[in-house]
């Protein structure tokens, strides 16, 4: 990664979530914002979902496992699904009117999402929320850095956000100041 992506504060996570509000895809839009900062799902996980991948039964699971063709660099993985995550999928799941277990998650006026359009998507609606340096790692980033922000150990974040190597993961937590002035407080 070269140019890191922009981490989101809180105050921007609510911009964005307003913005979304006034979409006209309001509820898609927000879960695919909702799979990346909340899950640190790649907008080619993200492209990549079909309907069984998350529910079963109209019940949203508690994790999601993706194999081989849906992950960057051809591992499978399992994304754990948080309350949160899980009550924003099952809302979005009862808004699509057609749904069918096999079809994609995400699909637009020209069909499924790619990577690429995903990837657009975010960059859009980050800048109609204003935000200036935000991409479609931004979300993924955020939850990385908030995670660590929460005590949550590099170990563990580098297995949710499947990366292979720890010096990965360490390019995407931002320290922020808050976690300098916690961490001299502790000595």
């Amino acid at each position: 990664m070269s140019k890191q992506a922009k981490v989101l504060s809180e105050q921007e996570v609510k911009q964005v979530l307003a913005m979304i509000a006034t979409n006209r895809h309001a509820e898609r839009n927000r879960a695919i914002f909702m799979l990346s900062y909340l899950a640190g799902l790649r907008a080619i996980e993200i492209a990549s979902l079909r309907v069984s991948d998350i529910a079963v039964d109209d019940k949203v699971q508690d994790r999601i496992v993706l194999n081989k063709t849906q992950t960057k660099g051809n591992d499978a993985r399992v994304i754990f699904v948080s309350d949160k995550l899980r009550k924003e999928l099952k809302s979005y799941l009862e808004s699509i009117t057609v749904r069918v277990d096999s079809q994609p998650l995400f699909f637009g006026q020209k069909g499924s999402f790619s990577r690429h359009s995903i990837c657009m998507l975010l960059g859009r609606i980050y800048e109609q929320a204003g935000i200036k340096g935000a991409s479609s790692h931004s979300g993924r980033r955020t939850f990385a850095t908030t995670l660590a922000d929460k005590g949550i150990g590099i170990r563990v974040i580098q297995r949710l956000m499947g990366h292979s190597h720890i010096s990965t993961t360490a390019q995407y937590v931002d320290v922020r100041d808050s976690q300098l002035e916690q961490a001299v407080q502790l000595i």
